[in-house]
């Protein structure tokens, strides 16, 4: 139970900064491969992992890594973006989905 001096203070509500904001509020969204590229990771990690520029169905542009081992994707593929981030690397929030649409 707060006290009367606790509960008369005014409250600030906490600011909830979302990492997946492309993709505004949605768990999913359609996308064009507009590049591929391979990216080295940061500095304990050693590889090659495959990124693609992507460009949303909100007009918005997002770097996503593809999972898994081998790809057919190229330019004007179209994929399904979830959130998830790559932890080594980046500037990389999004994750393609695997098995839905061009990305088998």
């Amino acid at each position: 139970m707060a006290s009367i001096h606790q509960a008369s203070r005014n409250r600030v509500k906490k600011v909830y900064n979302c990492s997946v904001s492309r993709l505004q509020r949605c768990p999913q969204k359609h996308g064009v491969v507009v590049k591929l590229r391979i990216v080295s990771p940061k500095k304990p990690n050693s590889a090659r992992r495959k990124v693609a520029r992507v460009r949303l169905s909100n007009k918005l542009m997002i770097t996503a890594r593809l999972v898994g081992q081998g790809h057919n994707l190229q330019a004007y593929s179209h994929v399904l973006v979830r959130g998830g981030r790559a932890n080594d690397l980046p500037g990389v929030r999004y994750t393609m989905i695997k098995g839905k649409l061009d990305f088998s």
